[in-house]
C-alpha cells in the first residue's frame, strides 16, 4: 500500500501516519500541544527534548513515558496498570487517618537532588524515581490515601511526565484554543460552536456558507460534520480569503478537502454573463480591510511542518458547476463568525445568496453588536 493510500484509507484514521497532525496532551491536561509527526520532530518537556518517531503508527489514545534511552531521552509506549482494587483496598484501611499531626517543614524528604540525579545517571526511569521519593519520605505512610495520591501525582508530573496522543477533532481543537489562544478564535467555546452547527443545520449534503474569519475553526467543524459530503464554501469581502490554517489540523482526507472551497461574494453574487474583467472592478471596488492574521499555533515552534505526499488543498476555488447551483438555488445555510469587522457589513451582502427559508446563524462574544444586526433585520422586515 503507497503512502497516499494509506493516508487516505478510512480504515487507517485511528492509526497515526508519518506527517498527521496530533494533540499531545501533557500530564493529563497540564499542558496541549498541537504538533505534525515526522521523522525529526521533536516536543520539549521540562528542560530535554523528545523525538516524536515512536508515536508513528500508534493508535489514537496511547500513552507513553519518558526514558533515557541509548540514544538519549525518549518516548516510550507506557503499559497502564489497573490498580482501582488497590485504591479501594486502600481507601477502606485508611478511612480513619487525618494529617492533623503532619508538619510540612521540608524535613520529611531525605533524598536529595544530588541523589535523585544519581539515580538518573545510573539509568533509572521516572517511576522509580517517585517510588524512591515516596520510600524515603517519613510523613508518607502517615497520611490520607487523598494525601497519598495526591503527593504520587505530584511527583509523576515532575519525574514520571505521560504523553496522551489525542486525535484533533472539532472538540478538542476548539478547547484546546480557547485554553490557549482564545483571542484567535474569537473566544468562542466548544458549546457555543456546538449551537452554531445546530442552528445552521448542518448534515449531510448541505451546502454551507460560511464567513470564517476565527483561523478556520468553523470551516473545520463545518465539513467534519458533512464527512465528505455536500461543501462548505468560505465567502469573503474584497480580494484577500481569510486565513484557514486551523483546517489543516484536522487530518482531513482528500475527499473532504475537496469539499472545502473558497469564493468571494462579489463573485457569487455577480451575474453569469459578467467576465473576469469586470468582476475584477466589483472586487476591488467592494474590498474591505481585513485585520492582520495572527500565528497560528500550528505554525509555532511546537508544530513541525512537513509535505509527506501531494494531496487536495482545502480551500481551492469553488467548481463553476456548484457556482452556478448556487447563484440559481441559494446555499442551504448560512454561519457567521466575525468577530473582528463590522458584522451587519458582511450580513446583508451575504444574506441574499441564501435559499428560501435557510437558517443562518451569527456568532459575536458580545450581546450588543448582535442586537444591532437583529434590530436591523428587524428593520427590513418592517418596511420591505
Amino acid at each position: 500500500m503507497s503512502m497516499d493510500d494509506n493516508v487516505n484509507s478510512s480504515q487507517n484514521r485511528r492509526i497515526t501516519w508519518e506527517g498527521c497532525s496530533v494533540l499531545l496532551d501533557i500530564n493529563d491536561g497540564d499542558r496541549l500541544v498541537f504538533s505534525r509527526l515526522t521523522a525529526g520532530a521533536i516536543v520539549k518537556i521540562g528542560n530535554k527534548n523528545y523525538p516524536l518517531q515512536p508515536l508513528i503508527g500508534c493508535p489514537f489514545g496511547s500513552v507513553f513515558q519518558v526514558e533515557n534511552g541509548i540514544n538519549g531521552p525518549c518516548l516510550s509506549r507506557a503499559v497502564q496498570a489497573n490498580n482501582t482494587e488497590d485504591k479501594k483496598e486502600c481507601t477502606l484501611k485508611d478511612e480513619s487517618r487525618d494529617n492533623r499531626a503532619l508538619i510540612d517543614n521540608n524535613t520529611a524528604q531525605t533524598l536529595t537532588g544530588d541523589d535523585i540525579e544519581g539515580l538518573r545517571r545510573q539509568g533509572a526511569s521516572g517511576n522509580e524515581i517517585v517510588e524512591a521519593l515516596i520510600a524515603n519520605s517519613a510523613t508518607f505512610e502517615n497520611k490520607t490515601s487523598f494525601s497519598q495520591e495526591k503527593y504520587r501525582l505530584k511527583k509523576q508530573k515532575k519525574y514520571d511526565p505521560k504523553v496522551i496522543l489525542r486525535r484533533p477533532f472539532a472538540r478538542s481543537i476548539c478547547d484546546t484554543y480557547f485554553k490557549k489562544y482564545p483571542a484567535r478564535i474569537g473566544f468562542l467555546r466548544v458549546d457555543t460552536l456546538s449551537l452554531l452547527l445546530s442552528f445552521g443545520n448542518v448534515m449531510a449534503q448541505s451546502d454551507v456558507l460560511v464567513v470564517d474569519m476565527i483561523g478556520g475553526l468553523l470551516t473545520g467543524a463545518v465539513a467534519e460534520r458533512l464527512g465528505g459530503t455536500g461543501y462548505v464554501c468560505n465567502t469573503y469581502l474584497g480580494d484577500s480569503p481569510h486565513s484557514t490554517e486551523i483546517v489543516r489540523i484536522f487530518n482531513f482526507n482528500d475527499e473532504i478537502n475537496r469539499r472545502i472551497v473558497r469564493l468571494p461574494l462579489v463573485e457569487l453574487s455577480a451575474p453569469e454573463d459578467v467576465d473576469s474583467k469586470e468582476q475584477s472592478v466589483l472586487q476591488a471596488a467592494n474590498s474591505v480591510d481585513n485585520p492582520s492574521d495572527q500565528s497560528d499555533p500550528a505554525s509555532m515552534e511546537e508544530t513541525i511542518v512537513s509535505k509527506v505526499h501531494k494531496a487536495a488543498k482545502p480551500g481551492e476555488k469553488a467548481p463553476e458547476d456548484a457556482i452556478k447551483l448556487w447563484r440559481e438555488n441559494g446555499f442551504s445555510s448560512l454561519i457567521i463568525a466575525a468577530p473582528d469587522v463590522d458584522a451587519w457589513s458582511i450580513v446583508k451582502e451575504v444574506l441574499p445568496s441564501l435559499s428560501f427559508s435557510a437558517p443562518f446563524v451569527i456568532y459575536h462574544q458580545y450581546l450588543q453588536v448582535l442586537l444591532v444586526i437583529l434590530n436591523s433585520l428587524l428593520f427590513i422586515l418592517e418596511y420591505s
